[in-house]
């Protein structure tokens, strides 16, 4: 059995003939949960878009909003990060999860006041964070900036999705599992462990010294490298073969990337350069150079998986998200590995290159996965077969052409920076001039990503009023009957 037909197979295991669930029962049992946490990762990904066309434009013009503190670089910086892993990234990845958890597991969605709670707490949490952090009141550890008011406020509101979730996954009617199941459990629990921990660690009962470094750093590599990988992964792995009507290659190549990205993914990020005792920071660029392996069992699962030509790819915009995320997942793992190898990492210290890998990251690979999967999703919970094409293949477009001018003008430009870094007697102003071309184009791809953003939502809102127009023609249509 595989991905592309494990929603079609007969009777699942343990369960009657008349337990089995049709698609669009499965769909309109979870309608409301999904599509609300859909509706915030759209609203919460403008947000972070526009504050992140701020940064850049800081970048080069420091004078830009710089009368206002609330909108100085220090403060903008992290709430647009803050904003697009937990307003946007989190939420898209909660709606997504539970839709799949629903469908694979042939089950139908109860209790939905418990997921609709938990978004509510979580959309608080993260409002009343990114307001702290505008306010001064950042906490000063990278991805854990939200004040210590804020942080339980988000937990809450994600033990309420947590909890629920699982208690769903147990309850599915399909015992058998797949990949995608795999990678979705364990990011739950995943962000549980990492999120709890450090904040009790940094924020509630901070650790003293460097250690307080080490615990940062495990947990933007842990919320980088495993909870992002985990989810769109375990993503791509259901959606590529569902839309090309093909099977995953191998389920072991499958069962060892998982397996590989959670021994090695969670123990990077620490440079080398770290002020600790050498074999701590030896250790994790370890970890991150044995990354290779569950890479190149992703590569050689997808590579076997998608059809020889591309011409189904670029047909098909959804797919291209898809496939597109995919691509640049393994492009921003690679350089990740080569920012842990030390004659790299010294010449690439203090420059845009590691932006640029984060970013790849970030947008590239998990925004890219997470669009394809909304764009699959919201109209078959509207009960409808999906938006127009074009409307979907603008927003590919606009937003694959930002990613790339964004992350390319930031990487060339962290090379260039690099090289004007190694001469000694150019001042540090000298090096910064060097790089203003590559940031007034960076500032462009930032511009598209707006646009990017303000074309989702339109397409959302589109589907809204399509779905709208469709109900009134059913009750006008029942009304003459």
């Amino acid at each position: 059995m595989n991905s592309s037909t494990q929603e079609l197979s007969s009777t699942p295991t343990g369960s009657s003939p008349g337990a089995i669930l049709s698609n669009e029962e499965i769909d309109a049992s979870c309608r409301v949960p999904v599509l609300i946490f859909f509706a915030s990762a759209a609203i919460w990904f403008l947000i972070s878009a526009i504050l992140g066309l701020i940064v850049s434009i800081k970048l080069h013009s420091p004078n830009f909003l710089a009368n206002c503190a609330w909108l100085t670089y220090g403060r903008i910086r992290p709430v647009q990060m803050d904003s697009l892993l937990y307003g946007f990234a989190a939420q898209a990845a909660f709606g997504v999860t539970l839709w799949l958890f629903c469908r694979l597991g042939r089950t139908r969605m109860t209790y939905h006041a418990l997921p609709i709670l938990g978004a509510i707490f979580w959309n608080i949490g993260v409002k009343v964070g990114c307001l702290g952090i505008l306010a001064g009141d950042s906490t000063g550890f990278e991805w854990l900036e939200f004040p210590r008011y804020a942080s339980p406020i988000l937990f809450i509101g994600y033990l309420l999705i947590g909890i629920w979730a699982v208690l769903m996954f147990h309850a599915r009617n399909k015992r058998q599992l797949f990949p995608t199941q795999w990678y979705l459990l364990a990011a739950l629990f995943w962000f549980a462990w990492i999120y709890s921990a450090a904040n009790l660690l940094l924020v509630f009962a901070p650790v003293r010294g460097v250690v307080q470094l080490c615990v940062d750093a495990w947990f933007t590599s842990n919320l980088l490298n495993v909870w992002l990988s985990l989810i769109g992964v375990g993503t791509i792995f259901y959606f590529i073969p569902k839309l090309t009507h093909r099977p995953l290659h191998s389920y072991y190549l499958a069962f060892g990337a998982f397996w590989g990205i959670a021994l090695f993914g969670g123990w990077g990020n620490l440079n080398v350069n770290a002020p600790l005792p050498s074999w701590i920071p030896a250790l994790s660029n370890i970890a991150t150079v044995m990354m290779i392996l569950p890479l190149t069992c992703i590569a050689l699962n997808l590579c076997q998986t998608l059809p020889g030509n591309s011409a189904e790819t670029k047909s098909d915009s959804i797919l291209g998200f898809i496939h597109f995320g995919a691509r640049l997942f393994l492009v921003a793992q690679l350089l990740n590995v080569l920012l842990a190898l030390r004659p790299l990492n010294d010449f690439f210290y203090f420059t845009y290159f590691s932006t640029a890998q984060i970013h790849f990251t970030v947008l590239g690979f998990f925004a890219s996965v997470m669009f394809g999967a909304i764009y699959y999703i919201a109209p078959r919970l509207l009960g409808m077969e999906s938006l127009p094409a074009k409307s979907v293949r603008r927003h590919f477009l606009i937003f694959v052409g930002g990613i790339l001018i964004f992350g390319l003008a930031l990487l060339l430009g962290g090379i260039f920076q690099g090289i004007a870094l190694r001469h000694s007697q150019k001042t540090f102003a000298a090096v910064t001039k060097t790089t203003l071309p590559f940031l007034h184009f960076s500032t462009i791809g930032s511009l598209l990503i707006v646009i990017a953003g303000l074309i989702f939502i339109f397409n959302l809102f589109l589907l809204g009023v399509r779905c709208g127009r469709a109900w009134r023609e059913i009750k006008k249509s029942e009304a003459r009957l």
